[in-house]
Order: structure tokens, then sequence, then C-alpha cells
């Protein structure tokens, strides 16, 4: 179980978080210099280097958006010319690709960062460049909301790229770029000129995913423990019913892949903040303000509390809660996680997801009265480990930033390396890019610079 520390503040992690930001420096620049764009997405390291893996090119916005974090944490102009280039010269095919789920990855992490920090002032304001970058966001949110299929109970999902029978956790966190394309005025339009509210499909996916990706405890099968996640859940494509949960990269539809937990912690958590920009009106369609934000918070709740209570005393999670062999390490919950163990690799990446989750719960819920402080703490706690090594990639010459994370095991895809039997030591795009997001939120916060939310300013 975690061990937050209660006194740990957002202050105290400056000087590591200024660290981070130094050799961030140094490994988007030697990403930069050695990428060839033909090879496609980077993807994770092998031997510290970034190599790509064909399956789809998801990870492409988390390369240049990390370079617009460097900037907007740092001010470092040359950052933001690379995440700028790198957006408008390869990110433009993933504004409309129709195979995908992951968006809200690619277009938000580039054309979203650029639109939010010209809303803060952060860069020039531009009224070309904000225009494209609308026209981005606006496209791709449209095109996103148009994978939908219906479920039997009158609501519906996001379907990922296995088909219309699929509904992934992950897709919780790339509903941002429906918010924000809602939020620019977007509409999708079907056959017969018939306007699709994105705000509609947003909020119907998010529920069928509290309804049925979450569990709550309720015996829905005999592995039914409140806050467990499934990675993949079924429905039938004829009638829109539920089937079953399944997965692509967990151990097992009854366990919980650890990445696809903190994908749904943030993504309910990132949701909450942005509804409170939304009017009554708007909600009223959904059953109100109350009744939608009631069951987002319990999915909310229920992930970050089995997340706490089921991740090693540093909050650095196994790979998945239910691998088969993490009963070989023996009262791994009770000590912190060990990356180099013969048995399970753990999933840094994870971590850092999850952290942000955790401390956007907190602070939600102190801003309404509630307790939030030990969801708060808890994401500190587990950003402070992450900063110190063996996390925290402090060698020049390895191209990650955060080791120790995990793309997909069962398919064995993560290096490892010689003398040892499970990967470690190596990173991956989105674990370096949500470590580099966590980091400007906590920066932010300590030193009072305005709250950070992907859709900016209202």
């Amino acid at each position: 179980m975690l061990h937050v520390n209660h006194t740990l503040t957002s202050s105290d992690l400056l000087s590591a978080i200024e660290r981070m930001w130094q050799l961030s420096a140094t490994k988007i620049e030697a990403l930069e210099q050695t990428w060839r764009p033909e090879a496609g997405a980077p993807v994770f390291t092998v031997q510290g280097r970034y190599t790509s893996r064909a399956w789809t090119d998801w990870t492409h916005g988390f390369q240049f958006g990390s370079a617009l974090l460097q900037f907007d944490a740092t001010g470092e102009e040359r950052f933001l010319h690379i995440g700028r280039e790198g957006t408008y010269r390869h990110i433009p095919t993933h504004i409309t690709h129709t195979g995908v789920h992951d968006h809200g990855f690619n277009v938000v992490s580039t054309y979203g960062n650029l639109w939010r920090m010209m809303q803060e002032g952060r860069i020039a304001p531009d009224e070309s460049e904000r225009r494209l970058c609308e026209l981005a966001i606006r496209c791709s949110g449209a095109v996103q909301a148009s994978r939908w299929a219906r479920t039997a109970d009158g609501g519906g999902y996001i379907y990922s790229f296995n088909g219309p029978h699929s509904l992934f956790a992950d897709t919780m966190r790339t509903l941002r770029v429906l918010a924000l394309a809602h939020r620019l005025g977007q509409v999708l339009k079907e056959e017969g000129d018939r306007p699709v509210s994105l705000l509609e499909r947003l909020v119907l996916h998010a529920r069928t995913t509290a309804r049925h990706t979450v569990y709550y405890g309720e015996g829905r099968d005999i592995y039914d423990v409140c806050g467990r996640v499934a990675h993949e859940s079924l429905f039938n494509p004829k009638d829109g019913s539920y089937r079953c949960p399944s997965t692509q990269q967990g151990y097992s539809p009854f366990t919980t892949w650890t990445r696809g937990l903190a994908w749904v912690m943030l993504g309910f958590t990132e949701q909450l903040e942005f509804l409170d920009t939304l009017g009554d009106t708007e909600l009223e369609p959904f059953g109100g303000r109350e009744a939608v934000q009631q069951w987002m918070l319990r999915a909310a709740v229920a992930t970050c509390d089995f997340y706490i209570e089921n991740t090693p005393t540093d909050g650095i999670p196994y790979w998945d809660t239910g691998a088969p062999y993490l009963r070989e390490l023996g009262g791994y919950l009770e000590r912190p996680a060990d990356p180099f163990n013969d048995h399970e690799p753990v999933d840094s990446s994870a971590a850092a997801i999850a952290a942000q989750g955790l401390m956007r719960l907190g602070n939600w819920l102190s801003a309404r009265g509630s307790e939030g402080t030990r969801y708060w703490q808890a994401g500190l706690t587990v950003l402070k480990h992450l900063l110190e090594e063996p996390y925290l990639s402090t060698d020049e010459a390895h191209q990650g930033l955060l080791l120790h994370s995990v793309y997909h095991r069962p398919n064995g895809w993560d290096h490892i390396p010689e003398g040892r039997r499970i990967p470690c030591g190596e990173a991956c795009l989105w674990g370096d890019y949500h470590l580099r997001e966590l980091c400007l939120y906590v920066q932010r916060d300590a030193k009072k610079e305005g709250y950070y939310t992907f859709f900016g300013k209202g």
C-alpha cells in the first residue's frame, strides 16, 4: 500500500523538478538529432535509444508535445521551435485518422498545447496560428467522435482500433479532444446534416466507461473488487449489449493492468474539472450537473483508492495487479517496488499518469470543502520517488527520461537487458511526456503560476 507523505509540499519538489527539466532538455535534443521520420513515431528505448514499434503511431504527439511542455516550463525558445515545427510537419495526418481512438493523445499534446499557451499568454498570440490550431482540434474531435457504437441502454462509446465491439480504458484520457472541440463550437455532422453534440458523445462514453470498465465491489463477478479496472470492455455489435471484460496489454480480463487504471484515474478527474467550465443548461440533457458529477466522482474515487491500496509503498506499481509471478516476490505491497527483480516488471509510466490523477482529484475535492488532502499528498509522494533514481534517468547518453516502464508485456515487446529476466532500465515516450506534464502541473502550483489544465483559461 502506498505510504503517503503527509508533510510534503509542491515547493519541496521544485529543486528536483528543475533538475528534471535540465535532464529533459538533453534528451529532447538527442531524440531530435537521431530520429528518422520514415521509421515512424518513437515508442520506447532499447539500450537507451528510442525505437519505433509498428502498431499505431499513437505516441507521435508525445514527441513534439514534450518539447512544448519543456518550453512552457522553462521559457527556452528552442523547444518551442522543435515542438511547433514538429507539430505542423508531422501531426496533420493524425488529425483525420479514422482508424484509432488516440486523437486526444496526438492532437491535444501538440495543437492543444500550442492553443492553450496562446490562451494563457505564454506565447505571443498569432491569429492565423490560433485559427490553425483550432481547426485541427475541431476536426480531430469530430473524427474521434465518429467512431461511435451504441449500447443497449441508450448510451454509447468511442470504439477502439479493435472494432465496434471494443471499448478501451485508455480512451477516457483521449476525451480531451472532444472537450476542446466542443468548447470551440464544433459538432459532428452526419447524414442528412444531422448535428451530433461532441459533449453528448463525451458524456455518454464516460458513462459507459464508468458503468462497465470500472468495478465497485457489487458482485458483477467473483473478482469484483472496488476500483478494479478492465482494460477492454466487449459489447455485442448487433444489439449493443455488454458481454464481458477483456484485455490487450494486461494479464487477464479479471486483473487490473495498471496503466489502464491510471488512464481512467486521470481521465475522470480531468473531465470533472472540465465540467466545472460548462453551464448548467449544457448538462441538463444528461440528467443535470449533480447527476453527472456523481457518477464521474464515484469512478474517480474508486480507482484512486484502488491505486493507493494496491501499489507498493513508494507508489510505483507493477505492470498488472494480478501478474502471475508477483507471488514470488512475497509481501511486495509492503515495501518499495523493485524494478530489478527477476519475476515481474514495474511500470513507472503508470505511476506518472496516476499521480496526476490523484492530485487533480484531491484538488477538486478540496475546492468543495471535502477531504482531498490524502489524494493530493499521495500524488506528490509518487512524484517525489519518480524524480529520484533509479526512475529518473540521469545518464545523458540515455534518450529516455523515466526509466522502468512497460509497453506490452504479454507480447514481449519490451527490451530485456543481458543478464536480466524481465524488462527494466528503459523508457517510453508516454511515460516521459506524462512525467513532464506532471512536473509542469506541480511547478505551477509551487510557483503560484495558475492551475494547469488541458483547456487553459476560460
